[in-house]
């Protein structure tokens, strides 16, 4: 496979197994865990919680990223579509409100293939970093129910030093437009959980706040009225980021900031606690819920 999935157009050669692009996956799907998740919006995760399927590898470099062991380092376990599938039917015999496809860009074709195995009868959420392209996403288009996209930064130096992605913002914009056209306005069971839709999700970061409002008046002037928003303040330091001033977590007083400007634009949606500022809350990457067939396991 030569590809071009992402934004950065590498139109590298993918094997199985490895690839030879900025990622580094092959084409079958590699994967750290998949299992209930219940810290996602409580519109996503619910009583029963998501079927969080955690894809490894990433298409950014997030120096402050939480998930650094399988995003840059790649730990995972290689799997084949079949195995994939049962995947999705096994978290959706667990009662998964949703399977819910954690950075899983680089992998699009085989989702899609595992999807066409087994369509699982709950909806299926595409979780991204947004830094997509319009015309990948459009691939997705019928197989995606709820988009669940950060948009990280609007600056070109912050997402150059933060995110290893100059042009950032100039690909995540039209991503995420894409992704409202796709889905329309958000629509709810009669218990609350979303069954379509797309919900932006924003990370505060430190000293950070004038971007974040930013984000915000991308939010309010370009996509459609009532979009909700995820404002997150559970930024939390990883020793292995060196970027200056990313050493702390964000003040209440930063946090205060970019939330009244949030309810003076008139958005809505949905804002975490103090107590998100924690490790606490990223799940461990152990191979849970993983399987593949005994020849896979020779050559993950």
């Amino acid at each position: 496979m030569i590809c071009s999935l992402c934004p950065r157009q590498c139109f590298a050669e993918r094997g199985e197994a490895t690839g030879s692009g900025f990622c580094g996956a092959g084409t079958l799907p590699r994967l750290a865990r998949a299992a209930l998740h219940f810290w996602e919006e409580p519109c996503i995760s619910g009583a029963r919680g998501s079927g969080a399927v955690f894809f490894s590898h990433c298409t950014l470099r997030c120096a402050f990223c939480q998930n650094m062991d399988i995003s840059h380092e790649a730990f995972g376990k290689t799997i084949s579509v079949r195995a994939l599938a049962d995947i999705f039917r096994r978290l959706t015999d667990e009662g998964a409100h949703n399977i819910n496809l954690v950075t899983a860009t680089h992998f699009v074709p085989a989702v899609l293939e595992a999807l066409s195995l087994y369509r699982p009868p709950v909806p299926i959420v595409w979780n991204s970093s947004g830094y997509e392209t319009a015309e990948t996403l459009k691939m997705l288009e019928g197989a995606v129910d709820i988009y669940l996209p950060d948009v990280k930064h609007v600056s070109p130096r912050l997402s150059a030093l933060c995110a290893g992605a100059p042009d950032y913002f100039a690909f995540a914009a039209p991503a995420v437009r894409e992704m409202c056209r796709q889905t329309g306005a958000p629509t709810y069971d009669e218990a609350g959980m979303m069954q379509k839709g797309t919900i932006v999700r924003h990370l505060i970061l430190p000293g950070c706040t004038k971007d974040s409002m930013r984000v915000l008046d991308f939010i309010h002037d370009e996509l459609p009225p009532g979009t909700p928003v995820s404002l997150m303040r559970q930024y939390s330091p990883v020793p292995q980021c060196h970027v200056k001033g990313l050493d702390r977590r964000i003040t209440d007083e930063e946090y205060d900031r970019v939330f009244q400007y949030l309810l003076d634009l008139g958005l809505t949606g949905y804002f975490q606690e103090k107590s998100s500022a924690t490790r606490a809350y990223t799940p461990p990457f152990d191979l849970t819920g993983v399987s593949a067939p005994a020849e896979e396991e020779e050559n993950p």
